[in-house]
């Protein structure tokens, strides 16, 4: 089989599913590769954030802002495929020190636009009556929303073939095929596929695919689990979580972190995240881990010391040690595109991330300036060994 596209996608998480539809928007013919299925990895192991709240001044909070339009306008009519809730998040702050970060953090995010409220000890009360009695104050971000992420890569993938696309399972990528120094395709064990365009959507493993074609993308495996309690009557309203969750977002500690994020799901379930380690790709179930989450948890919200988890899960976020998602064109490996490395917030912005690639995949000037996401801040040299260890592990 040798198949010819303009553009050749490979991966069908999140991203690459944003980035295959929103190709195909753009009049592109477009072939998409999975090693599994959609969703197979980062997707179907996360919580389904579209948050505001955790992003810090800089690129990645005008990329969450320009998602955020996208999810609204582009994907408007498709909202209901995927379960999009509008639940709003809550940042609480339990000691003084936590609370005047908080309000420097707020006070920046106001005056960048993004729509935040403060909330006084009564204010929080009431918007959630089950809050620990120590919480001083708390953040209301009412743009945080939540969708249900293998709904959302399995619906984009659906829609982009109903658009013309091809979608390829089980179909793992061997080499890149080139002419010269110009990446035109990769051969897979089911054949040959060549594109004006090969986008490297692969998540956790992007690091790896990137080294196949000789550059270096240092995007490594952040392991983070997630508990799931049994049904209940609404208790948790909003998205709600400790401030402490913002510093452990953008540190790049390779030990144990966990800060509590407690949310409740259509179904009366309770997801409580959230932990990050750098572990390389072990997937034992740590018991520490789990402990520490359902302890952090009870401190924010004191009932569900008494509520039953029911499962527990966990994946690998796709970290890059800047904490910017790799977005554009390799100029290192020409025909070569990056988007990945979103690490948590893969989810909200794969929406933004899939409309501006594909807008330049078509020649286009995208909305917003990539070049802060650029692949080439990395260097031109090749990846080294440890990267290529730790992503092995």
């Amino acid at each position: 089989m040798n198949t010819t596209s303009d553009v050749l996608v490979i991966g069908a998480g999140v991203i690459g599913a944003a980035t295959a539809y929103f190709a195909t928007q753009q009049g592109l013919t477009v072939t998409v590769l999975d090693k599994g299925l959609p969703a197979s990895g980062t997707s179907s192991a996360c919580e389904g954030n579209i948050l505001v709240s955790d992003k810090e001044l800089g690129p990645e909070l005008e990329l969450t802002r320009y998602s955020l339009d996208v999810w609204h306008g582009d994907l408007a009519e498709h909202k209901r495929l995927w379960e999009f809730e509008t639940k709003g998040g809550i940042i609480v702050a339990s000691h003084e020190s936590s609370l005047a970060s908080l309000n420097r953090v707020m006070a920046a995010q106001a005056g960048y636009g993004v729509s935040v409220d403060k909330l006084d000890p009564d204010d929080l009360r009431k918007a959630e009556p089950h809050i620990a009695p120590d919480a001083l104050g708390a953040a209301s971000y009412p743009e945080d929303c939540q969708v249900q992420p293998m709904l959302v890569a399995a619906h984009l993938v659906r829609l982009a073939t109903q658009a013309g696309a091809r979608f390829m399972a089980d179909t793992p990528v061997r080499e890149f095929l080139r002419s010269g120094h110009r990446v035109t395709g990769v051969r897979t064990p089911r054949g040959e596929f060549s594109a004006g365009a090969v986008v490297n959507c692969t998540g956790t493993w992007a690091g790896q695919l990137a080294a196949l074609a000789g550059v270096n993308v240092p995007v490594l495996p952040r392991r983070g689990f997630v508990m799931v309690t049994e049904p209940l009557p609404p208790m948790v309203h909003h998205k709600v979580y400790a401030a402490e969750y913002i510093d452990n977002v953008g540190s790049s500690d390779a030990g144990l972190q966990a800060s509590p994020v407690v949310e409740g799901t259509p179904s009366g379930t309770i997801l409580i995240g959230s932990t990050r380690e750098r572990v390389g790709f072990d997937s034992t179930v740590s018991t520490v881990a789990l402990r520490t989450l359902a302890r952090n948890a009870v401190a924010l919200f004191p009932f569900l010391e008494h509520v039953k988890a029911i499962r527990h899960y966990h994946g690998f976020r796709p970290y890059c040690p800047d904490h910017l998602p790799v977005i554009g064109h390799d100029e290192r490996a020409p025909g070569l595109w990056h988007a990945a490395g979103h690490e948590g917030a893969g989810i909200g912005l794969s929406a933004g991330t899939g409309k501006l690639l594909a807008q330049a995949l078509a020649g286009r000037s995208p909305d917003m300036d990539l070049a802060p996401f650029a692949p080439a801040r990395f260097g031109t040299q090749a990846p080294n060994s440890s990267h290529r260890e730790d992503a092995k592990a």
